[in-house]
This record gives C-alpha cells, structure tokens and sequence, in this order.
C-alpha cells in the first residue's frame, strides 16, 4: 500500500527538474512530517528529512524581528514551537494549491523549491585590509535552505496586517514560485541575489 502525505497525496511520481537539487530533496513517503527530532544534532541529516517536514519547520517562525521583510516589520509571538499548528496550515494550504491547480500539490512545492534557490551569492573578502564583495556559487544544499526560507517567509509577509488566513498566502506564495510568476516573494528575492552577485563577479 502506498503512503500518502496526511493520507491524500503520494510522493511516487513526484519529480525534481533540477539534477543537483536531487539529492537534497527528500521524497521519503511519510504519512504525518512529524519526525519528533530524531535527526537534530546530526550533520547534514537535513537533506535526509522529508521536505514537507522542513516546510512544516520553516512555518514555525515569529518573523524576522528587527529587519523588515518585503518592507514591514514582522513582530509578534507567531507559530514558534507549535508544529501542530504548521501542520495544519501546511496541510490546508497544499488543499489550496490542489484545488486552484488540480495537481499533485507536493509537484507543485518541489517545482516552486527549485525556483526559488539562488545559482550565485556574494561574500565578503577583506584583502590588503579592504573590504570587497565577490560573487560565488551557491551549493545545492544552500539552495533547498534558500529556496524554504523565501517561501516562508513571503507567506508570512503577505499574512501580515491582512484579510487572508496564513494558508491562503502560502498556497499563493508557492504556486506564483512554481508558475515563476514575478509576484513571488521568494522569486524576487533570489533574482536580487543573483543580481548583486553578477555585478560583483
């Protein structure tokens, strides 16, 4: 018998396009993204978690504190600690996506995960004592941690001070990222990083 995600969507014929991303994105079936910490404290094991369950996790934020995110201040006790609760918005919000889409909405996040990672960043070199921006590339496994943090945090920015529920951004937030529309948070977060790093290179 298949496992399905909360019992609704199977993993089986999920997708990633992007070779490199491949191995760093988790299609284990699970049928709850639940794995009770069994794999903190261990290096690298991230890759090796579901990547429903780093969404789940991503989702249990409070925003960003004292820097602004898609230009306001995101303050507040938020979903810290409460995975139930970024359960249940995960899973309302994959219902959104599958109605609005009428796929796999699994498809539809890894699809928005691979767009939403950065190819090239900057970092900063202090040579002869100055200090100067040069562009690199981003690992494959920065990109998956890229890609998650964007999108949570866009659906938490939209969420803010409105009238839609945090399900309804996310599902927004990911479709607009899989469709590579320019509404995107996460989509013009990246092309800003990828701008910065091409002027530095």
């Amino acid at each position: 018998m298949d496992v399905k995600l909360f019992g609704r969507w199977g993993f089986n014929e999920v997708l990633v396009k992007d070779e490199g991303m491949k191995r760093y994105i988790s299609l284990n079936p699970i049928y709850l993204p639940h794995k009770a910490g069994r794999l903190s404290g261990k290096q690298f094991s991230k890759s090796k978690m579901n990547i429903v369950e780093r969404l789940v996790n991503k989702m249990m934020r409070s925003g960003q504190g004292t820097k602004k995110v898609a230009g306001k201040f995101i303050r507040g006790g938020g979903n810290t600690g409460k995975k139930q609760n970024a359960l249940k918005i995960v899973e309302k919000a994959f219902e959104i996506v599958e109605s609005k889409t009428k796929k796999n909405p699994i498809q539809v996040f890894v699809d928005a995960l691979v767009n939403s990672g950065p190819r090239e960043e900057t970092t900063t070199i202090i040579y002869g004592g100055i200090r100067y921006h040069q562009a690199v590339d981003v690992s494959s496994q920065r990109r998956v941690d890229f890609g998650l943090k964007y999108i949570s945090l866009g659906a938490f920015a939209t969420a803010f001070k409105n009238k839609k529920s945090i399900e309804e951004c996310l599902a927004d937030e990911i479709i607009a990222a899989a469709n590579g529309d320019t509404k995107s948070y996460a989509l013009n977060r990246k092309e800003e990083t990828e701008r910065i790093a091409q002027s530095a290179r």
